[in-house]
């Protein structure tokens, strides 16, 4: 049998504009010179998948229409010419970019600002198409014993992985976390082996799991609204080391700023909708020396980081895991997503 074949009638997810997604016959996934072909094996869901979704679309990573979804394990099926040291059969994961290792960013070491990062999407399918620039840089072998889905969130913990490093955390440190998603909870668990971690979100479910995953305290925003004061209370008065906004909403991006001490760094990790603006009080910006960071996707040396944690087993990131789905329920697997009755769910073509 043939390649095109093998992959005749095959089916994917693709996004047409605000909750808007359909499940369609693609054509034939045929890797070009430097390209690989992977069989999906679990493609887990995202926060950002969701904002897009809702959102009908994203500034920096699609363009309408456009094939869905952005974390996906698998195993290579074709290999297109010119490619070496991955054959047919090879248990992977590819990330949803690479950088172009040219620019002036890049040459800086700075890759997740890269203006030319390829970008990749589609894991919502049967099959899936790997770039040759994210073949070259972002394809990393899958150990043999790791479950398809928890290979899968290899992209979003490199994420995590980066946003850790660029937030300036010490040992002993209190840590404010603004969000119960899969963000927020992967920052959880990696900021709680070195830092005190005290968790907001409005989902005493996802709580529990954050508690799990190492929070010391966990606090339900429904319950208690007013957030910076209770920070303050907990830290003498002064405020949080360090802040973690995972939400993506702009009013929580403020709370986060008042959330900090003198000297602190606040993490702006969410993204925001296009457009939107936040409010800062400039005598707190300047006199308290606070530091505001916006941190951006990850980079090469983060995703292999990312994948060696998930293998090691280290952490339960399987709890992040609500259920497995048939790709035929995505649409509906989203809808329950927007009423936070899921966190992550992995869809099996």
């Amino acid at each position: 049998m043939d390649l095109v074949d093998r992959f005749k009638a095959l089916l994917a997810a693709l996004l047409y504009g605000q909750e808007d997604l359909r499940l369609e016959e693609v054509a034939d996934p045929t890797p070009a010179n430097g390209e690989v072909v992977i069989q999906v094996g679990a493609a887990t869901t995202c926060g950002t998948d969701l904002k897009v979704w809702r959102r009908g679309g994203h500034a920096k990573m699609l363009k309408l229409p456009t094939l869905f979804g952005h974390e996906a394990a698998g195993r290579i099926v074709a290999v297109g010419a010119g490619v070496t040291g991955w054959q047919v059969g090879d248990r992977v994961v590819a990330n949803n970019s690479a950088p172009c290792m040219n620019c002036f960013f890049c040459q800086r070491q700075e890759y997740s600002l890269c203006p030319n990062l390829t970008w990749n999407n589609g894991t919502f399918a049967e099959y899936l198409k790997i770039p040759a620039p994210i073949v070259q840089h972002n394809l990393l072998k899958v150990p043999g014993e790791l479950p398809w889905q928890l290979a899968a969130m290899t992209e979003p913990l490199a994420c995590v992985l980066h946003g850790v490093a660029r937030s300036n955390v010490q040992a002993k440190d209190r840590v404010v976390v603004l969000g119960d998603g899969a963000i927020g909870l992967m920052f959880v668990a990696a900021l709680s082996v070195k830092a005190e971690v005290l968790l907001w979100g409005g989902n005493d479910h996802r709580l529990e799991i954050g508690k799990k995953f190492g929070a010391a305290q966990t606090f339900n925003y429904h319950q208690i609204p007013d957030i910076p004061s209770v920070v303050k209370e907990l830290t003498q008065g002064w405020g949080a080391d360090v802040v973690i906004e995972a939400t993506g909403v702009p009013s929580v991006w403020e709370t986060a700023i008042a959330c900090a001490r003198p000297g602190a760094t606040v993490n702006l990790f969410g993204g925001c909708p296009r457009d939107t603006t936040i409010t800062v009080n400039t005598e707190q910006l300047h006199y308290s020396e606070i530091t505001l960071k916006g941190v951006f996707h990850n980079t090469p040396e983060y995703v292999r980081s990312a994948l060696s944690l998930i293998a090691s087993c280290k952490i339960t990131f399987e709890l992040l895991i609500s259920e497995q789905r048939p790709l035929k329920d995505l649409e509906q697997v989203f809808c329950e997503m927007k009423a936070r009755k899921v966190i992550k769910v992995a869809m099996v073509p």
